[in-house]
């Protein structure tokens, strides 16, 4: 690895993944070994290296990160061809493998490889392979899961996905005519399955170990199937989703801007504050000698 080009650890990378405000993550691996491999990292963006010039030119300047297979000459062109562009670009220590053994320190590929980042399978039939924005369709009025699915494929899956609310009987037509998928109605790709919901069945269908995601499912689940006693912490949700749908009635996707903060609340408290309590005790017992 380039010691003069800024890197990230994979440590602090995977502490701003699925956050608001994460960094650009660019897979810039070689076509060849980008198309034989079945996974990428979550949230990550293909693009192939002879790309990076068009695409650092294509908006404006941001945070990115890059990332090759193990690190090295691929994802280092990257960064500078982005850095000279105005990017805050860095690449990522040890690259999707977490390095190369024989080539980099046996003491960093140990070090890398025991930091594992999330990684989703690409599904090329539900429209996600890292290259183009997906795009996905259900029923109009969303309160629940029509809004808890979007968040997490934007901030785990893809970005760029596009999603698009309609009358429950036109759901699949309007998959046909938009090249969507649909999600959370009977029938659907994506949808219930006994008594797991839509967010359980897309954790499944990229295979997503997180476990803070999965603490979230739980929550998810229980509220969107009036199952309180699965989590607490579920009839709060299910409040704030219905009240957050007549503040917006009439507008989904105002309604889904509206409830991103929460699910990224929520996702923060499962992943590093659902130890924390609150500690004011009210009407305490004064004890007098």
């Amino acid at each position: 690895m380039d010691t003069a080009l800024p890197s990230i650890s994979r440590s602090e990378l995977a502490s701003r993944l699925g956050r608001p405000g994460a960094p650009l993550l660019l897979d810039v691996r070689r076509r060849e070994r980008f198309a034989a491999s079945g996974h990428l990292l979550a949230g990550a963006r293909y693009c192939a290296p002879e790309e990076v010039a068009a695409l650092a030119a294509s908006q404006p300047p941001g945070e990115a990160i890059a990332y090759c297979v193990y690190g090295h000459n691929v994802s280092e062109d990257a960064v500078r061809t982005l850095r000279a562009a105005g990017w805050d670009a860095r690449l990522l220590a040890g690259g999707f493998e977490g390095g190369e053994p024989g080539v980099d320190a046996a003491a960093d590929v140990e070090a890398w490889r025991a930091v594992p980042l999330p990684r989703i399978r690409k599904r090329p039939d539900l429209g996600v392979a890292g290259e183009a924005a997906s795009r996905w369709v259900t029923r109009a009025r969303p309160k629940v899961e029509r809004v808890a699915c979007p968040w997490l494929i934007r901030r785990f899956i893809d970005a760029r996905a596009e999603f698009h609310y309609v009358p429950a009987e036109q759901v699949f037509a309007q998959a046909r005519v938009l090249e969507a998928v649909p999600y959370d109605v009977p029938d659907a790709p994506i949808t219930h399955a006994w008594e797991k919901g839509s967010f359980d069945a897309l954790l499944a269908a990229f295979e997503l170990e997180d476990p803070a995601l999965h603490a979230l499912a739980t929550i998810v689940r229980a509220a969107d199937t009036d199952r309180m006693k699965l989590a607490p912490q579920a009839a709060g949700l299910l409040a704030i989703s219905l009240g957050l749908s007549h503040l917006n009635a009439g507008d989904d996707h105002a309604m889904l801007e509206a409830a991103m903060p929460i699910y990224d609340a929520l996702y923060a408290w499962c992943r590093d504050a659902s130890g924390e309590t609150h500690r004011w005790q009210a009407h305490q017992l004064v004890v007098t000698a």
